[in-house]
């Protein structure tokens, strides 16, 4: 008769001399971890399939596109619908592309950007290490504005940017940009720089350093994670924007997203689907490339930034 039984995985090990000791290692290939990767890859393959079709369309001929399969590869993949969409599209009465409008959203992006994070940096830094009077219901008022449609602010604000003679600039977009930018920027910074030891902070002030000192040679450079975090937040948020360019840069400052919608929506002839997937194409690299480039960080700087409130 055969005693031998099967030992579940998990159990400890015999403790004999000659025997291994401690847990049964556990197989991969558990049935929780294949639903979990199934779903994973399931999901993944939904939000990857436009970019799919995005691709493979700009690749093809108009001919191709009309007779054959939205799904299949390109049998002669062309650049010339990039070419096309860069340099020479129509978006209404000029033919010059994306290229303006790709330069008129680096002008805008940069500055609103840099102007934007540095303000929030300060303002989080205060709030937390150089508390004043009624500094709560400041940053409560500014965590306020954040919850306000932008859609409601759209008439003040003409009338604002009128006023101080800049509307219909890129200057206009830009102020736009940094003014509503502020509000969630400043909520980050706060609680990144409350999760920093306290100790730092008076440390540097008992060896007679002031407000701008600290901020400067402790508090940045301890900051990187959430300041990768801030800087793909604003330049996602500002390439993207696609209200505020329309109604405030004017006619010769259009951003990028509004040439895009500009070259799909002519119209002037037949609609070139290739031409259009890869103007929009185009349009997304440089969100693209910044999440690719600095991924990781931002997963560090948010759940840095997550750790008080």
């Amino acid at each position: 008769m055969n005693m031998t039984a099967t030992i579940p995985a998990g159990t400890p090990m015999a403790t004999g001399p000659n025997e291994p000791r401690g847990q049964r290692p556990k197989p991969f290939f558990t049935p929780r971890k294949i639903i979990l990767y199934s779903v994973l890859v399931v999901f993944s393959l939904y939000y990857l399939f436009p970019l799919y079709v995005m691709l493979t369309t700009s690749l093809k001929s108009m001919p191709e596109i009309r007779f054959g399969n939205i799904f299949a590869l390109p049998t002669a993949p062309s650049f010339e619908a990039w070419a096309k969409a860069w340099s020479s599209a129509c978006t209404g009465l000029n033919c010059n592309g994306l290229a303006p409008g790709f330069w008129n959203s680096v002008k805008i992006t940069i500055p609103s950007t840099v102007v934007s994070i540095f303000i929030a940096a300060v303002n989080g830094y205060a709030l937390v290490n150089w508390r004043f009077k009624f500094s709560e219901v400041f940053f409560a008022i500014l965590i306020f504005g954040s919850f306000i449609p932008y859609q409601v602010m759209l008439y003040p604000l003409v009338m604002i940017t009128r006023e101080l003679g800049i509307f219909g600039s890129l200057q206009a977009v830009i102020l736009i940009h940094t003014i509503f930018g502020m509000p969630i920027l400043t909520l980050l910074f706060r609680n990144y720089f409350a999760s920093l030891p306290q100790e730092l902070f008076k440390a540097a002030r008992v060896d007679g350093a002031g407000f701008w000192r600290i901020f400067f040679e402790i508090m940045l450079p301890m900051s990187l994670p959430i300041f990768v975090v801030a800087l793909i937040l604003q330049i996602t948020g500002i390439w993207n924007d696609f209200l505020f360019g329309v109604v405030f840069a004017g006619n010769v400052n259009y951003p990028m997203t509004v040439q895009l919608n500009n070259i799909v929506n002519s119209a002037q002839g037949t609609p070139e689907y290739n031409v259009n997937m890869a103007a929009t194409v185009l349009t997304g690299l440089v969100p693209l490339i910044v999440y690719f480039v600095s991924g990781k960080w931002f997963v560090r700087g948010v759940a840095a930034g997550a750790v008080k409130g």
